[in-house]
């Protein structure tokens, strides 16, 4: 097990060892043997709000459990819109003055919705698979003390893509929609193509006052993903909002794009 932190002065008072169950079960034999299992805890200083956050990832357990780059930067450009508003590529998008609705998708570590809801004070709905929940839930209960000092709020629901019950169980009605890396796996394209179509798609005929907005962070690492793409410009308005400069040997960086629903003719 490591500790990362990305704070110079490191005055946190988590315990690790205390922090190790990913199921809240009592029974000896379903608790994970500390050694046996690969714990990370990543301190997330934010700058803006003199805040961390604390997310724990167990990279042994699958994709959803670790953090991938275009969160980091969906965080980055959080952070620089609280101090500079005007200047910020997120500033097309987001409100000044207003308390947001804002939905994450494909959550993951809960990093992006997190940061969200502490440096806009926002209301902050995070999802993932159920299996992913716990983990999620435990990274929102670690973090519950900075969410409350700054004004905004999260809560955790599953949330399975294509699936429409699980979009009618956590409602419609949000101001802007995250994500990050979740365009990945080819076979999940249509599902979330799908999801994003009922949430962000105007009913026929009708003119919404206001769009519902879906930013996404997004590192190419296939030519496949341009099906995805493609088959979205069907359906939305797709612009990029923000280019990072390649690090690490890359030859690309994270792109940032918004996407809205395209009116239904009636």
């Amino acid at each position: 097990m490591s500790i990362i932190s990305t704070q110079e002065d490191d005055d946190d008072d988590i315990d690790p060892m205390k922090m190790i169950s990913l199921h809240d079960d009592d029974d000896d034999d379903k608790q994970r043997d500390a050694s046996s299992i690969n714990v990370q805890f990543q301190r997330h200083y934010i700058r803006s709000i003199d805040s961390t956050v604390v997310i724990r990832q167990i990279p042994s357990e699958g994709l959803s459990f670790k953090l991938w780059p275009a969160a980091t930067t969906l965080v980055t450009l959080l952070d620089h819109y609280r101090c500079h508003p005007c200047d910020s590529p997120l500033a097309s998008v987001l409100s000044n003055g207003v308390q947001l609705s804002i939905l994450e998708l494909g959550s993951g570590t809960g990093l992006v919705g997190m940061a969200a809801a502490a440096v806009l004070g926002a209301n902050v709905t995070v999802t993932d698979l159920p299996h992913v929940i716990p983990n999620l839930q435990f990274n929102v209960d670690a973090n519950a003390v900075t969410l409350c000092l700054q004004g905004g709020t999260v809560n955790v629901a599953p949330l399975r893509w294509g699936e429409a019950d699980d979009v009618e169980a956590i409602g419609r009605e949000f101001d802007l929609i995250m994500g990050s890396d979740v365009v990945y796996h080819d076979h999940l394209f249509e599902p979330l193509l799908e999801t994003l179509r009922l949430l962000l798609n105007s009913s026929t005929g009708e003119e919404k006052k206001k769009k519902t907005k879906f930013v996404m962070g997004h590192l190419r690492r296939w030519k496949k993903e341009a099906v995805f793409f493609k088959k979205a410009k069907k359906f939305f308005e797709v612009e990029t909002i923000h280019v990072d400069r390649p690090c690490d040997g890359a030859r690309i960086g994270v792109v940032v794009y918004c996407m809205t629903g395209k009116a239904k003719r009636s």
